[in-house]
């Protein structure tokens, strides 16, 4: 789960009316998620491959996630990914072997361990996030960039709201 997905000491809101699920937006947003799930994780396993060739697509979201927040405990990860730890610690063992994410004493727990990536972790996820961006801007040079950046929020808003 997130980081903002645990609540934060809001109140759960009142339950409303059911919602309509034969509603045609419903419909249309079920079907058109259904297609951008698939194309992502075919797109997971591509950008994993460009990391390294023996990179398990799963593993991919582990480097992002360290790229993007910096060094963090496994239990962290496994929470965010919404893993065991056995499966986190299977993962991170052969992130290891490849060289591309490293282990260090925490300073706040010296019991724990933090995970990070290696340079050449670093430089790889790079290299692939920019070839990513890149290619999401060309599909979408044709776009007002104003729709790209409520696009964006939109997609924000719906990853908050399936936290809960």
């Amino acid at each position: 789960m997130h980081e903002d997905g645990n609540g934060g000491g809001e109140q759960a809101a009142a339950p409303g009316p059911e919602p309509d699920v034969e509603q045609p937006g419903f419909l249309a947003l079920e079907r058109e998620l259904t297609v951008l799930l698939r194309r992502a994780r075919a797109s997971q396993g591509e950008m994993a491959r460009a990391v390294h060739p023996d990179l398990e697509p799963s593993a991919y979201g582990l480097l992002v996630r360290l790229d993007e927040c910096g060094r963090q405990r496994a239990t962290e990860l496994a929470g965010y990914i919404g893993v065991g730890k056995a499966t986190m610690s299977r993962q991170l063992r052969a992130l290891e072997e490849l060289g591309l994410v490293g282990r260090e004493p925490d300073p706040a727990d010296g019991r724990a361990w933090l995970v990070a990536l290696t340079e050449e972790g670093r430089r790889r996820v790079s290299r692939v996030r920019e070839a990513r961006r890149a290619r999401y801007a060309g599909r979408l040079a044709d776009w007002d960039p104003a729709e790209v950046t409520e696009l964006a929020r939109l997609l924000n808003q719906l990853n908050r709201g399936m936290e809960r």
